[in-house]
This record gives C-alpha cells, sequence and structure tokens, in this order.
C-alpha cells in the first residue's frame, strides 16, 4: 500500500509532543516523510532516535528535551522550534500517561499529576501555538484523546476524565477560533500496541477480550494512527474542525 501525500505539508512548521517515543516517534517520522519542518519534545534523550529517523527520511528533526508539565519550559521549546522552523502551523498534542491507578487511592498529588501531563499542558499548548497561527493566517491542532472515556474503563479514572475534557476542550477551541482558520480536531486511538503496552498490559487474555470487541480483527500498531493524523493536519480536511475522530479498529460507534 503507498502512504498518501499531502503536498501542504512539505517545509509545514510541525510541534509534537512526546516525539521520540510510542506513537509520537512515528508521527515524527510520518510528517518528516511528508517533507515538514518537525519539531519535538520529550523527557527522554531521543538523540538516538533523531539520527535513525534522519538516516530513513533524509530530513532531521528538532528534538527539545522537557517536560511538557513545566509550561514555562513548554513555552520555550514551542519558541525554540518556531525560531527553527518558522511559526508553528501544525501542533499535535499526542504526550501523555495512563498509569493505572484505583480511585480509592489517588490523593491530590496523583491527580495534580496525571492532570498535568494529560489536559493542563494540552490546553497551554494550544494556547501558545495559537498565538503564532493566528499570525501566520491558519493553523491546524490535533489532540489526541482515546476511546477509553467512551468505553467507561475503569481503573484509571483521572486518565478518562481528562481524555473527555480534551475532547470538550477541542469543540470550544474549534468554535472559539474557527473564524482565525484555525482548525482543531481530536483523534481517539484505540488500544494501539506500543511497546509499553505490550510490556505493562497487553497480557494475552487481555488482547483478546479486546480483539473480540473490535470489528476488524487486528491489533492495531502505531504507525495506523500516523495517516489520519496527517490528514487531520493537511488541507484534505479543511472544512473539517470540533471533531473526534476514531480509530480503533471499530471498537465504539460515534455519531
Amino acid at each position: 500500500m503507498t502512504d498518501p501525500t499531502y503536498p501542504d505539508l512539505r517545509d509545514a512548521s510541525v510541534f509534537i509532543t512526546g516525539g521520540g517515543s510510542g506513537i509520537g516517534a512515528n508521527l515524527t517520522e510520518g510528517f518528516l516523510r511528508q517533507g515538514a519542518r518537525v519539531a519535538f519534545i520529550g523527557r527522554s534523550d531521543a538523540s538516538a532516535f533523531v539520527t535513525e529517523v534522519s538516516d530513513r527520511t533524509g530530513n532531521t528533526p528538532l528534538f527539545i528535551q522537557g517536560d511538557i508539565t513545566d509550561i514555562a519550559a513548554l513555552r520555550a521549546a514551542m519558541d525554540e522550534a518556531a525560531a527553527a522552523h518558522g511559526p508553528i502551523t501544525r501542533l499535535i498534542n499526542n504526550a501523555a500517561n495512563d498509569q493505572r491507578h484505583a480511585t480509592l487511592d489517588v490523593d491530590e498529588a496523583f491527580w495534580e499529576w496525571s492532570i498535568a501531563i494529560n489536559l493542563k499542558a494540552y490546553f497551554f499548548a494550544c494556547q501558545h501555538a495559537i498565538h503564532g497561527m493566528k499570525t501566520a493566517g491558519y493553523g491546524h491542532i490535533v489532540n489526541f484523546s482515546s476511546i477509553s472515556y467512551m468505553m467507561g474503563n475503569a481503573g484509571y479514572a483521572i486518565y478518562t476524565s481528562a481524555n473527555s475534557g480534551i475532547n470538550g476542550m477541542t469543540r470550544s477551541l474549534a468554535r472559539e477560533f474557527g473564524p482565525d482558520k484555525i482548525r482543531v480536531n481530536a483523534l481517539a486511538p484505540g488500544w494501539v500496541l506500543t511497546q509499553k503496552q505490550l510490556d505493562k498490559w497487553a497480557d494475552p487474555d487481555s488482547l483478546a477480550a479486546h480483539l473480540d470487541r473490535q470489528c476488524l480483527k487486528d491489533t492495531l500498531q502505531p504507525e495506523d494512527i500516523v495517516n489520519p493524523t496527517l490528514f487531520l493536519s493537511s488541507e484534505a480536511s479543511r472544512m473539517m474542525t470540533g471533531q473526534a475522530m476514531v480509530v480503533d479498529g471499530g471498537v465504539v460507534v460515534t455519531g
């Protein structure tokens, strides 16, 4: 299968949170293959990944090491990306942490930590990017959510709360900044088998039960999320905003 090409992504200034590992690494590579100018932030050193993906694509991303929960550092990273590549016109809020937790064991510190990663950073990344997008005259934002809140999954209530909040925030920002030609959409993947998922939670019984709920009887891989993100970030979806696109093999039904 030949991957689609989106000409308007060539030389576009793209900023991805968590772009050095998991789904984020595939997103970074996907945008690089489109010829975009990609910058990403991540907590862990991604220098080896930068070298590898540059060799594979012939296009080198800008890696900025930092913690998205430090809003000042997040803003500084976005400013560095804009200085290197021009005003950010595509923001991909991908970084998240779905650490499992028992509701009755949660204290305020864990609540604040989880919300900081899974919702607060998304809002302030959008806020900061929108300033530059208004100057550029347009922009496209993709906020990663999850089908977990649609399914009402137990075991990580703060994470699902944040996912639902991302959906609401996406709709409100789309309404507020549509007149500025800024589109804001959410993308809700199903159970994507990243290495983290395989290491921690994707035991055979759980995976079999989840596949039984899918219409398509195949596992979701990180690369399955790349093309939907490129689509939402390109002019191919120019009249689509305030929406939540589900890519889950057919577990939940929206509409």
